[in-house]
């Protein structure tokens, strides 16, 4: 029934978005030829202080040694993003298992 739903919505969106007036609609709202973008330059390292900072200031937040780790990895020149990235994942993972184990106890309590 959900699935059916959402085709069904999808089909109006279609609709909506092939009429006519949706047409006119985004040819106004298309920026002029006077108008234009700024490209910024970003780099991997300012990208990287950016990520930096935020792990540093949750790790601060939330007391947590999972981030400082994280941070120090980042912090090291010979690890990428993609290693912090799994390790990220993993903490993740390992979040969700405490969560199951916590509801699990929970529910055993409640029933006791």
């Amino acid at each position: 029934k959900m699935r059916a739903e959402e085709l069904l919505a999808l089909a109006e969106t279609v609709k909506v978005l092939n009429d006519d007036d949706a047409l006119d609609l985004f040819k106004k709202t298309l920026p002029s030829a006077a108008s234009s973008f700024l490209q910024l330059k970003v780099t991997m390292a300012s990208q990287k202080a950016k990520v930096l900072q935020v792990l540093r200031r949750a790790a601060r937040q939330h007391k947590s040694p999972a981030l400082d780790l994280i941070a120090l990895a980042l912090n090291g020149k010979a690890v990428g993003f993609d290693k912090v990235i799994v390790m990220i994942d993993d903490m993740v993972r390992n979040l969700a298992k405490e969560q199951a184990a916590d509801d699990d106890k929970k529910e055993y309590c409640e029933a006791e």
